[in-house]
């Protein structure tokens, strides 16, 4: 059953940041997942506060996205993430197709 990374991001420093992209990128095709969403404009239109960059990414399983979250390759971009970007993450499993 697909699994989803949610992010709300928030940008701090823009180099950091592009950097940050550009590896998580890679890791993410490198263990499967896809981008289904990746800061395209957002509207409001129940609830608060306003979002904010919202980035939504799809991998094969519960167990993969887990993977790669625990990567070594991915734990160089959580080393810029901390300067580069604020941000909300969620992990959700998806519905088994019918």
């Amino acid at each position: 059953m697909p699994a989803y990374v949610i992010s709300e991001v928030e940008m701090r420093e823009a180099a950091g940041f592009e950097a940050y992209r550009t590896i998580a990128a890679k890791t993410i095709a490198q263990y499967g997942g896809r981008y289904l969403v990746r800061g395209g404009a957002a509207n409001l239109i129940e609830g608060v506060p306003p979002p904010k960059t919202i980035i939504v990414v799809e991998f094969p399983t519960m167990e993969r996205l887990r993977e790669w979250y625990a990567s070594p390759e991915y734990a160089e971009a959580l080393k810029l993430r901390r300067t580069a970007l604020d941000r909300r993450l969620i992990f959700v499993e998806g519905v088994a197709p019918v």
